[in-house]
This record gives C-alpha cells, structure tokens and sequence, in this order.
C-alpha cells in the first residue's frame, strides 16, 4: 500500500486551507480503532474530515459520511468534549519537511488557539494527540508509555514534543545542479536508493514517478547516467520543488497507485481529498475483504465436513435399520418351526413363507429356539426405534447442509473485491452466521436488518430492458422474494442448486419475450453452485408462488406452478448489459 508522502501530505493540506477554513466543529464520529471523522462547516459546505493513523494508511482528507452506528470509542468522545462548537482556525506544518500537522481551534477565527490536534502521518508511528493552548496532552489516539518508548514517550498530562528532527539534507530551489549531483553520486549506486538516502523528504513511489517522468530505470547505476539523464533528472527535480514551493500539484491515478505530481498519470482527478479518500478505502475494504472472506470460507468448510460426517453416519444407520423386517421374518420362521430346533444348533434352515425358498438362520446355540426368536424381535424393535429416531435427525442435517451450502454458494460468486457493495454483501454473511451461531464475533454489534432498506442488489438489464436484480446474500435474496418483488414480476432460481434468488421487474400487463427469459435464466444458472456447468436447469415462476417454510434460515424457499428453462452461464460473460458497471 502506497503510503502518505510529505509531497502528498502538503497538497491534501493546502486544499484543506483552501477550502475548509474556517470551519465549525459540529461532530467527532470515530469509525474504528484507527480513524475519526470530523464534521466541518463552512459558509458554503459542510463535510468530515477524515484522520488516521493506520500504520499502514495513516491519511488527512475529506472522506466519507461515517455510518449510523453507534460509536463506542472515548477517544471521539473527548474530543467533541473539548473542541465542539469551536472553529477550525489553522492547519500548518510543525516544522519544514515534517509529515506532522497541527490543527488549531478558537472560539472564533482571529483569536489564539485554545487546542492543538497534532496529527502525525508517520507510518507505524502515526498518531493523533490533542493538546492544549501550552501544549499538554489532554489525550491521544495512541499512548506511549516510557516502556515503549524513552526517546518519545506520550501521556496524558505531559507536555507534547515535536518528533525528533530530520538529520538528513533537506531538498532546496537554490541548490545548483552541480552541488546536487555531486551529493546524490558521491557514492555510486542505484539512482532511486541514492535519490532517498541523499534527501530527506523523499518516498519510494515520489521517487519512482520521478525517475519515469524522466525516463530513467530506478535500478540504473549513477555512473551509468549521462549528462542528459542528469539534466532531465534535474529538471524535474525542479519542478518538483516549485510544485511544493508554490502549492502547484496534480493528482491523477497511476498504473500502480496514485501521484500528485501528474507524472505517470492515467487518469486525472479532480483534487487530491478524493483521491486520498478512494484509494486508502479501497486498500483498507481490499485487505478486509480478503480476510473476512478466507475466514468464512474456512468456517463454512469446517462445518460442512463434520455436518456430512454425521450425515454419512445417519445414513449408515437408517442402512443397518433396513434390516428390522429380516429379524421379524427370522423370528417368525422360527416361531412357526419350533419343532425342527434342537438343542446346541447353530444355525438352521427353513422354508420361506411366500416363496418356499430355504432360509438359513443363525442361532445361539446357548439359548433354546423360543430366546432366539426373542431375539430377533428384540433385534426388529430396535432397529424399528432407530428408524424413527434417526429419520428427523437425518433430516435436520440435511436440511442444515442445504443452507450452508447456499451460503458457501453466496460467498463463491463474491469473487474478488471491486467496490463497497462486495464488502457489504460479505459483512452482511458474516452477521447472518453470527445471527445463525454458527460464528461467535465479540466485536458483532447487532444490526435490524429491517432498519435500512437493501439497495445493493446486482442490476441487469436484458435486451430488451428490463430491470433484472440479483440478491448478494441470503439477507438479499429475502428482501427481493419477499419485500422487493411485485405481483407482476418474475422469479428465477437454479432448480435444486444453491444460488441466487432473481426478479425480472415487469409492468402490469408486460410479457416477455422468449429472449429475455433465456437471459434471465442464464443470469440464474451463472449466479449458482453449478456456474461451471454448459447447462443448468433453471425454474421461473410468479412471486406469490414462492414461500418461505414457517422456521426456515435466511435465503430458504419453496415454490410451485413453475416453469423450467436451461440456462447457460458460459454466455454470461460475453451478454453483459449490466446496470451498475460491475462485470460478474
């Protein structure tokens, strides 16, 4: 993950100056362990600046609104006590060349600052440490005890110290090029190690667009560059520092993360706010979408293969019960024959009732023939009586292995991680299974689903255009069969798959065509356990012939007065026509 660089840190500032000052806080909302949001208002607009101090994606911008959940945290709840109502008076470097910003408050803009939130963006050691008009820490995100630290120790009470200096040249406009390069080759080496280790100020990826706009390799020995290659370096070394100098950036994506330089640019953005805030969001749902979804895999395997291990055992059972009828027909025979047992056999040999075929029965030949065919129907009860018990036990696994396979066919289609919903639909999973015991997740704050309304369906469009939508999860495929459909619509399941529930949004009166049932059905069969297949059985049929059994788990259904078309999910691919610019 790229991190926060001076240069970057120094554009995001400068647009907040811009733009964000003066500003009110109105709320402090701190979204997890390492990140806060303030609410700002200006004359004009009002947003929250987001801070962090990640140690991978510590970050100043305007983010997000934070969600509606309620916030836990006593690091946010101090700060809106002590800075609520003030205004935003300043927000300035501490010193040159240092990725450390002081946010001042007053009371109202031109009077001295009463608090100072120093925001340091300085990887692992980031932090956020609220002090006040003399400097003594009232709180900070992160305490740092003298244990851990001797040189930098930070506490409540104590007077807040700035960062230890830089020890390194600093970059400087007026340094000609001669002096500069005699510093950056006085020891020969790789250009891009040299450039870092010969500066303070500079990172890996400032260095890295540097070198590209100039058109050298970053592992290009300084003995290897010719007058050329300096003067190009050089020159955008310059610009790099009018850049700095005059507040002058560009932000834009690269290839490999983003720039505000504009070199190595594929696409511009519009300022540097939102590009700090998609990127690191995207970085930071990227990383817990990977883990929660590797966690839910490995869960749901565990489960499934001890839940089909009983399975297998039930079965087994059932197998053995299928005999109950053998020991009555053996006690019976026996019964009849008494006659023809003598004492101290051990097996004997009579005529079937119906066909007259020999049966050869085994005895225990301590007992006289009247116990053994006591034990046979003792023998016949008891399978009888694990029959009847076994039965719904089997049943329930069965039934139980159905659901957690939709699940594990829910998780499946969610592939990779392309935007917010993905990560939304997963965590949605996650709440179901801990709403189902199936997961215990002390940080679970129990969320009605009925509170917000899903919107974050997957959306089609079919040839002829109408509206296809597609649950993520099994909370999804409720809300669509149950809440979302209308009486006019369409419903598409894989038969006996696990899978997506699908609606065709239809007008009053509206027929479709054979062409965007074949679409719909091949939408279905892809969005299944079965998406591999050339061919999947796919039912459709009018909502309110779909029910939910009384007691059943999320996404379970029965339905009837359906059709049955074979869909192809191997087409799915080539159709598209998606709505909302997602591939599958």
């Amino acid at each position: 993950m790229q991190p926060v660089d001076f240069t970057t840190l120094k554009s995001a500032c400068s647009e907040l100056r811009a733009y964000w000052l003066p500003s009110r806080l109105e709320q402090v909302y701190q979204r997890d362990r390492y990140t806060i949001a303030i609410a700002l208002r200006t004359l004009k607009q009002r947003g929250w600046l987001e801070i962090s101090w990640h140690p991978q994606a510590a970050r100043i911008c305007i983010g997000d609104p934070p969600p509606r959940s309620p916030d836990t945290f006593t690091f946010s709840q101090q700060l809106v006590h002590q800075l609520g109502g003030l205004a935003l008076i300043g927000i300035e470097a501490i010193a040159p060349w240092e990725r450390a910003i002081d946010l001042q408050f007053a009371r109202r803009p031109g009077e001295s600052a009463l608090y100072h939130l120093y925001v340091e963006i300085m990887g692992k050691y980031s932090n956020a440490i609220l002090t006040d008009a003399n400097n003594f820490i009232i709180t900070a995100a992160h305490q740092v005890s003298e244990q851990q630290s001797s040189v930098r120790p930070i506490q409540t009470g104590q007077l807040y110290e700035f960062p230890p200096k830089l020890t390194g040249p600093v970059p400087s406009l007026s340094e000609s090029p001669g002096r500069w390069q005699e510093r950056v080759s006085l020891v020969p080496g790789a250009i891009k190690r040299q450039l870092i280790k010969s500066y303070s100020g500079l990172s890996a990826a400032l260095v890295d667009s540097l070198l590209l706009a100039a058109s050298i390799a970053p592992e290009t020995t300084t003995d290897q560059l010719n007058s050329e290659d300096w003067q190009k370096l050089f020159q955008h070394w310059q610009e790099w520092l009018q850049a700095l100098d005059l507040d002058k950036f560009q932000p834009a994506w690269t290839a490999t993360g983003y720039t505000v330089m504009g070199w190595g640019a594929v696409a511009p953005v519009k300022d540097t706010q939102s590009l700090l805030n998609k990127y690191y969001t995207d970085q930071l749902n990227q990383q817990v979408f990977s883990q929660l979804r590797h966690q839910l895999t490995q869960k749901l395997q565990n489960i499934l293969t001890k839940l089909k291990v009983k399975e297998q055992a039930f079965t087994i059972r059932l197998q053995q019960s299928d005999q109950a009828d053998d020991y009555r027909q053996k006690a019976d025979l026996l019964m009849a024959n008494l006659q023809n047992w003598e004492p101290g056999m051990k097996e004997i040999t009579l005529p079937d009732f119906e066909t007259g075929e020999p049966v050869a029965i085994a005895l225990q030949p301590d007992k006289n023939g009247v116990q053994n065919a006591q034990y046979f129907y003792k023998q016949h009860q008891k399978l009888k009586r694990a029959r009847s018990a076994v039965e719904p036990l089997l049943l329930e696994v069965q039934s139980e292995i159905d659901y957690l396979e939709q699940v594990e066919a829910a998780i499946a289609q969610i592939e990779n991680y392309e935007t917010a919903e993905d990560l939304q639909a997963l965590e949605e999973i996650r709440d179901e299974l801990v709403g189902q015991k199936y997961l215990e997740d002390p940080e679970y704050r129990n969320r009605n689903a009925n509170e917000t309304a899903i919107t974050n369906f997957r959306r089609y469009r079919t040839p002829n255009g109408r509206e296809i939508l597609i649950g993520r999860n099994n909370r999804q495929n409720d809300q669509l069969t149950f809440r979302v459909a209308g009486d006019y619509d369409l419903w598409f399941h894989a038969q006996e798959i696990p899978g997506s529930h699908l609606l065709m949004r239809l007008e009053p009166g509206t027929v479709p065509d054979s062409t965007d049932l074949q679409y719909a059905a091949n939408l279905a069969a892809y969005y299944s356990r079965a998406r591999q297949s050339d061919q999947v059985p796919v039912v459709y049929t009018q909502p309110k012939h779909v029910y939910k059994p009384k007691g059943a788990k999320p996404g379970i259904a029965i339905y009837k007065q359906e059709r049955i078309l074979w869909g192809k999910p191997q087409l799915v691919k080539s159709q598209g026509s998606m709505v909302n610019g997602q591939s599958p």
